[in-house]
């Protein structure tokens, strides 16, 4: 007796941009914290901790910019199914 073959899942295809949003929110609040400790991170050499909040905070817009782009093109191809 053969077996039907089953048929192939889909593959997730979620929308992107929620997880830039969280990236940039997360460098976003690492940074507002960490400005609270701003002292103790200069007295011990640390304060490139800021830096790079602020880095992880402008790298995301550029890739917030291309989740979004995605999303949209996801958009329009489940839209053509």
């Amino acid at each position: 007796m053969l077996k039907q073959p089953q048929p192939r899942p889909e593959p997730l295809d979620p929308p992107m941009a929620p997880f830039a949003l969280a990236g940039i929110a997360g460098w976003a609040i690492a940074g507002v914290v960490l400005l609270f400790f701003r002292d103790q991170l200069v007295d011990t050499g640390r304060e490139g901790w800021l830096w790079t909040c602020l880095a992880g905070v402008l790298w995301g817009l550029p890739g917030l910019a291309v989740m979004m782009r995605h999303d949209s093109h996801r958009r329009r191809r489940r839209a053509g199914h």
